[in-house]
């Protein structure tokens, strides 16, 4: 059985569903520490020909939480429509704008104020709309020992799920090493998106690895079914 584990991203960028969709089961963290200044409540979208992020307002508390333990700010509901109005402005021009409007209202339609929630609502939609259908499991309701770090986490959570072969983003290439999961048993390869490039605004060059937001703009689920397999197993 292939696993792979990640943290919630905010409308993560293409690669994230690809290694979704490359394993038979997906884990999702939602109780190890939240980290600022990473993808967990933010990505990036083009506008006017160029990256700029966006970003969903927390709650200010301590840094110390863990993911699920932090909440939108109280002024999230004004941040939102400037979200969306954002979003809106910068690809009103898109050729599939009005089938991607639709999902983001989706997204950001969730009633609820946790941030893990939050994106683990907005992930299961986003799936739904690219035709994967693998399963997702938030690691809390995993019976392993939740203290453990890094890689014995990982392998912790491996044996618990019956996984022989694990898959991990290219990230983690110098964090993992092989070996160390060949003693279990378990064989382990890091996943390397391709160079994916397609049209996007005319007169500007491509910004490649932008939130799948920026795929679902420009390309049919058709066309991002063929960029979902455009990946090598190192």
């Amino acid at each position: 059985m292939r696993l792979a584990i990640m943290q919630p991203y905010f409308m993560p960028y293409i690669g994230y569903f690809q290694l979704i969709q490359a394993v038979d089961k997906f884990v999702v963290y939602d109780n190890i520490q939240f980290t600022k200044k990473g993808w967990i409540n933010r990505n990036r979208i083009l506008v006017n020909g160029k990256d700029e992020y966006i970003t969903l307002p927390l709650k200010k508390d301590s840094d110390y939480l863990d993911i699920n333990q932090r909440n939108l700010a109280e002024s999230f509901s004004e941040d939102r429509s400037k979200i969306l109005r954002k979003i809106s402005e910068s690809y009103k021009k898109a050729p599939f704008f009005k089938e991607t409007s639709l999902v983001i209202e989706k997204l950001f339609a969730f009633s609820g104020s946790n941030l893990f929630d939050f994106i683990h609502h907005s992930i299961h939609i986003l799936c739904t709309t690219l035709q994967i259908a693998t399963p997702i499991i938030v690691s809390s309701t995993l019976t392993i020992d939740h203290t453990l770090k890094a890689e014995n986490k990982v392998l912790a959570i491996c044996k618990q799920m019956g996984a022989t072969h694990y898959i991990n983003p290219i990230g983690g290439v110098n964090l993992y090493d092989k070996d160390f999961f060949a003693l279990s048993s378990i064989k382990l390869n890091f996943l390397q998106t391709k160079e994916i490039n397609y049209p996007q605004l005319k007169g500007h060059s491509f910004v490649p690895f932008l939130s799948i937001i920026d795929v679902l703009m420009f390309n049919s689920i058709e066309t991002i079914s063929n960029y979902l397999k455009e990946f090598d197993l190192k």
